[in-house]
């Protein structure tokens, strides 16, 4: 699968974010994350111990943000958002608080306009340091793929001892301040049939999402390879169906 080689990339084009400038806080040989998901692009986690140790340190990612801030700057090249992604779960960085408060000094400085993204699977907002840092910027985009414990074992299998029941606990701390996202699709997995975006399934979660009434839902489907491989992408159709359920209940959704 693919691994990110560097800190900073980018900017590249991003469906939903547009100019986006990368950040990758793990390692750039593995990938370490709460997670491993049977769809995702950086394949297998295959390193299931969480060593602070195994992370850039602050000091290296704070000079290789500056370095590329300040390049794109003077090139004159736009940048929509500074997006937290990576090899794996970013908020797992021991001082990831630190980050996000010297991150918004430096976007202050070179890109005011610019909006801070995290892309992140809501692990950590157990932890007081996280929740805070996810609260200081405009878009924390937390992740939902199912809302019962089978389904979520067995599309996200967490590598740490976490229910699904928690995660939707510690989302609502969030008050409503965060952009949800889902990936709908379906497949087979050790004999077991899935698909996320049928019923009982979808309804479950539709009340889950009513509940944590967040700014925005951003629902989209299988657009990479994946380390699982009996999996299948949900039509564009079924996603704005869904995404009409949504504003129905006055929540802004869109499909990407």
């Amino acid at each position: 699968m693919f691994l990110w080689d560097k800190i900073v990339f980018g900017p590249i084009q991003s469906r939903r974010l547009g100019s986006s400038l990368g950040i990758n806080v793990s390692p750039t040989d593995v990938k370490i994350c709460s997670f491993d998901c049977i769809y995702c692009e950086c394949g297998w986690t295959l390193e299931k111990s969480i060593d602070p140790h195994l992370f850039f340190s602050v000091e290296e990612i704070i000079t290789a943000i500056e370095t590329k801030l300040r390049q794109c700057k003077e090139d004159g090249i736009f940048i929509d958002s500074i997006t937290f992604s990576g090899n794996g779960e970013p908020t797992l960085h021991p001082n990831f608080d630190q980050i996000i408060d010297t991150l918004i000094v430096l976007r202050d400085k070179y890109y005011p306009k610019t909006v801070i993204t995290c892309l992140s699977n809501a692990t950590q907002l157990t932890n007081n340091k996280v929740l805070t840092a996810l609260q200081k910027i405009e878009n924390p985009i937390l992740k939902l793929d199912a809302v019962t414990e089978p389904l979520f074992r067995l599309i996200n299998k967490p590598t740490i001892s976490v229910s699904v029941e928690e995660i939707v606990e510690q989302l609502q701390k969030m008050k409503g301040n965060f952009i949800l996202q889902t990936l709908f699709f379906k497949g087979e997995i050790d004999g077991q049939y899935f698909n996320n975006a049928a019923e009982p399934h979808l309804s479950l979660w539709v009340e889950v999402v009513k509940k944590l009434h967040p700014k925005k839902v951003m629902i989209y489907s299988l657009d990479r390879n994946t380390p699982a491989q009996a999996l299948e992408k949900v039509p564009m159709e079924k996603l704005q169906e869904i995404v009409q359920q949504l504003q129905t209940f006055g929540i802004s959704a869109d499909a990407y």
